[in-house]
């Protein structure tokens, strides 16, 4: 209820207590107190826009970095996953021995590293993880004396073939004494390691 003075024609005011006075400061720094708090919080996200941001930026630049190396290890993996191995094949069929045996014939395929030029700065090499293969066979003979040195002539003829001596990293020759249906025999391994 509001109190007025008829003689002087005005409102008397209400006399002020402790609850009036802690009103007034509510009135007038809770306002104060949520302005605070909007603006740590449009602070507090600006930093953490900013730091995204940056980390945007970053990955992009890494993205960047790297598709090229993927780019280039897809295109040799493709051309390593896609061999024509028929020619090959020929080739060993075609110079194999013919005292000895073909007791085993396998493709290994493993990775290596390989340095190449980068596509934006050929100066710079970087490393590329790229397939190579290993064509592993075991031939097996009966006489060691002759078939030392057919193994040795086999060898020679695939290092000079002009179909395997580009693509050829090295020839592996390891010997061991077998049995083949119940015979003793020399066997031996020969892997023929191609270039990645």
């Amino acid at each position: 209820m509001f109190t007025i003075d008829l003689l002087k024609g005005q409102g008397i005011p209400i006399r002020s207590g402790p609850w009036g006075v802690v009103i007034a400061a509510t009135a007038f720094t809770v306002p104060i107190f949520v302005a605070m708090v909007m603006l740590g919080f449009y602070l507090g996200d600006r930093i953490v826009i900013s730091t995204k941001k940056q980390a945007i930026v970053n990955y992009e630049g890494y993205i960047n970095k790297l598709s090229d190396a993927v780019k280039l290890q897809e295109s040799l993996s493709s051309a390593g996953k896609h061999t024509q191995w028929s020619p090959i094949l020929a080739t060993v069929a075609e110079n194999m021995p013919d005292s000895m045996v073909l007791t085993r014939l396998e493709v290994k395929q493993r990775f290596a590293n390989k340095k190449v030029p980068q596509k934006d700065d050929p100066t710079k090499m970087m490393d590329v993880s790229v397939p190579a293969s290993t064509l592993q066979m075991s031939v097996s003979g009966k006489s060691q004396a002759n078939n030392d040195k057919a193994v040795k002539d086999f060898k020679d003829r695939l290092r000079l073939s002009a179909l395997l001596a580009p693509k050829l990293e090295d020839i592996v020759v390891s010997q061991k004494s077998d049995t083949f249906e119940g015979q003793d025999v020399v066997s031996y391994d020969i892997d023929c390691i191609f270039k990645p």
